[in-house]
């Protein structure tokens, strides 16, 4: 084998595979991506905290962001929130992003920025 294809097989061997769907067990049932917030409050309870903020608007055809005082000019505000649910002891923390009042994603052990 040559150095470049080590190489590559290296890099190919140690990128991240897709992301699955998450989903978190509440006392109410499982909450996955795509449920709405309706649910989520049934199935969870209330958020420990919420924070809301406008999703970043990206050039088209590009993944570079458009600078938020231009895109609100432009387009209007799409709210994105994170709501943060603590688990209890020994239990990493919960983040749910909700767009559109669906859920987004869910992220695991993240401590809030």
């Amino acid at each position: 084998m040559t150095v470049r294809l080590l190489a590559l097989l290296i890099l190919l061997w140690l990128a991240p595979w897709p992301a699955s769907a998450e989903s978190l067990r509440c006392e109410g049932g499982s909450v996955t991506e795509g449920d709405s917030r309706l649910s989520l409050v049934y199935k969870c309870g209330e958020p420990a905290l919420r924070d809301t903020r406008c999703a970043p608007v990206f050039f088209p055809g590009t993944l570079e962001v458009v600078p938020e005082e231009f895109a609100l000019q432009v387009l209007p505000c799409v709210l994105e929130e994170a709501w943060l649910y603590e688990r209890g002891p020994g239990e990493l923390t919960a983040t749910v992003i909700l767009r559109g009042s669906r859920v987004r994603s869910i992220l695991y052990g993240r401590v809030p920025r």
